[in-house]
């Protein structure tokens, strides 16, 4: 048989029609159930994880003893005894005044009268002893930095203070009297709080 030398050369190629892929796919698949069957042997059954049961509230602790706080009371109290001691208390209606020898009668009596322009203005209802006192000496002293000469404190009339003698209104008096920077003070008149306030006129720095 004589050929054409001229035909283009054509190799015989054969066609595989095994399903290769597929073998390997299922040999995989079948390997990975054999793997996990002989994990859950190895392990034994497994049980579902619960979750863990809601923590009820909490029991609120009980709050510490101010015992700070009851010791400054405890001397705030002790010491407001002995003031009480070297005069009479004030009672309810009673008038508080006070006046420092250098201060001239004349502005005495406007002070009496309520004609000196009030500036700021502090309100010990409520307070305890030992808390009036800080009070007192804190706005007293913020008064001084801010140049004030006339302030109104309002101590109530005590009607309803234990054994009927007003507390805060005698606190008030006693210590304002031991203060160099007080020149005076009086009850205020009736329409700036009357007996159950105190105009009070200060020194200038």
């Amino acid at each position: 048989m004589i050929t054409d030398a001229s035909a283009p050369f054509r190799p015989s190629v054969g066609i595989c029609t095994t399903p290769f892929a597929s073998y390997a796919v299922g040999m995989s698949q079948s390997e990975d159930e054999d793997d996990a069957a002989l994990f859950r042997a190895a392990i034994g059954p497994v049980k579902p994880i619960r979750k863990p049961a809601a923590r009820g509230p909490e029991r609120p602790r009980p709050a510490p003893r101010p015992r700070m706080a009851e010791r400054d009371e405890a001397e705030a109290q002790s010491e407001f005894a002995r003031l009480l001691r070297d005069s009479a208390p004030l009672e309810a209606g009673d008038t508080a005044s006070y006046r420092r020898d250098n201060l001239p009668p004349r502005l005495f009596q406007r002070l009496r009268r309520g004609q000196f322009s009030v500036q700021d203005e502090l309100d010990l209802h409520g307070a305890s002893t030992a808390q009036a006192e800080a009070m007192l000496r804190q706005f007293l002293h913020e008064a001084h930095a801010h140049e004030y000469g006339c302030v109104r404190i309002i101590h109530g009339k005590g009607l309803q203070s234990d054994g009927g003698m007003p507390v805060l209104k005698n606190l008030v008096d006693r210590l304002l009297r031991q203060r160099a920077d007080v020149l005076a003070f009086h009850s205020a008149p009736a329409t700036q709080g009357g007996t159950g306030a105190l105009l009070v006129l200060l020194a200038r720095r």
